[in-house]
């Protein structure tokens, strides 16, 4: 489906990737379109930030977001050319691209240095640890990133697939149903699912939140893709973008309270206090990592990429040779990353 999909957006690619910046440029600077993997919710103040403070203006940048539906979903419309630039899970690229190899898309700037993907469970229905999801249920959107690096999870904590009741869920009904009981945990972002959580009126306390990342996952998380097309052809357009996509996020972890109204201006149903917890926990957890603070944002440690990908390769069969460079380029970074200090 994916493929037949890139085969019929061909037209569009070649319309998009044909614009260059002075055919973008309107009254206030270049546009660029950019794909979010969800919906407006804490973690994506940033990225409003970065508008409404005139980071993107000082840049030369007009830029306007786009809500999405998963990493599932951001990746082929930023590999289509339906937008130049996106933000997805990094693992799901590398799949994309092992299974549409040659597919225009990379990514260019790590924002998840350590990935939320995460079991969320309730410890009055028994799950507190990974040793305590062998039969029971576990709620899993087929879309969702952590859902995809579950079997990942699996194996580095000798879990047996087969000992687990997957029921695949909707993302508007998997709180509700592990709020409810009807499931014993969830796979989710660790930010997203325990605050919706707390939301449905579950006690934090029986909230239990076990990170992929802490039980022996080497995994990167999201990151700015963009479609290298685009790149090459304007790249002065995206390494201007990543700089300011830094500045949002440096003024979201100085002031988190201080972004969150960019954020509720464009979803206005929003609870402020909550996503500011969400996009505390995102800053604390994801972003501000021993890594950053002592290479800077938005690059990757080889060493580690190179793991991710073995780890990958435990669940997933390639079709292709991995090679990362076609999955991560700092190309379009200033040496030494985005300082957060």
């Amino acid at each position: 489906m994916i493929k037949r999909t890139l085969a019929a957006a061909a037209v569009a690619i070649t319309a998009t990737l044909a614009t260059t910046p002075a055919a973008l440029a309107g009254g206030h600077g270049t546009k660029v379109p950019f794909a979010l993997d969800w919906k407006f919710e804490g973690p994506s103040a940033p990225y409003f930030a970065a508008i409404d403070n005139g980071h993107f203006e000082a840049a030369g940048l007009e830029v306007e977001i786009a809500a999405g539906k998963g990493s599932l979903d951001a990746i082929p419309k930023v590999a289509t050319g339906a937008f130049p630039i996106g933000f997805a899970d990094i693992n799901s690229l590398v799949k994309f691209l092992d299974q549409n190899p040659g597919a225009p898309v990379i990514a260019a700037m790590m924002v998840y240095d350590k990935p939320p993907f995460a079991v969320i469970g309730r410890k009055s229905l028994g799950v507190e640890g990974p040793g305590d999801l062998a039969g029971k249920v576990l709620g899993a959107p087929p879309p969702d990133g952590a859902w995809a690096q579950f079997p990942i999870f699996a194996a580095e904590n000798g879990i047996n697939m087969d000992d687990i009741t997957v029921e695949p869920v909707g993302f508007p009904t998997r709180e509700p149903m592990l709020a409810e009981g009807n499931v014993a945990s969830i796979t989710g972002f660790s930010f997203s699912s325990y605050l919706n959580l707390v939301r449905l009126g579950v006690p934090e306390d029986d909230i239990s939140t076990i990170l992929m990342a802490d039980h022996g996952l080497d995994l990167y998380g999201n990151a700015v893709i963009v479609n290298t097309e685009f790149a090459a052809e304007n790249s002065d357009v995206v390494k201007a973008f990543l700089g300011a996509v830094a500045m949002g996020w440096k003024d979201a972890i100085a002031d988190p309270a201080s972004v969150i109204p960019a954020l509720i201006a464009r979803n206005p149903a929003a609870d402020a206090a909550l996503e500011q917890r969400r996009l505390q926990l995102s800053i604390d957890a994801n972003v501000v990592t021993d890594y950053t603070m002592a290479n800077g944002m938005g690059g990757i440690d080889a060493d580690r990429m190179a793991n991710a990908i073995t780890q990958i390769g435990t669940v997933y069969e390639f079709q292709n040779a991995p090679d990362a460079s076609l999955y991560f380029t700092d190309a379009y970074l200033p040496e030494g990353g985005f300082p957060l200090k």
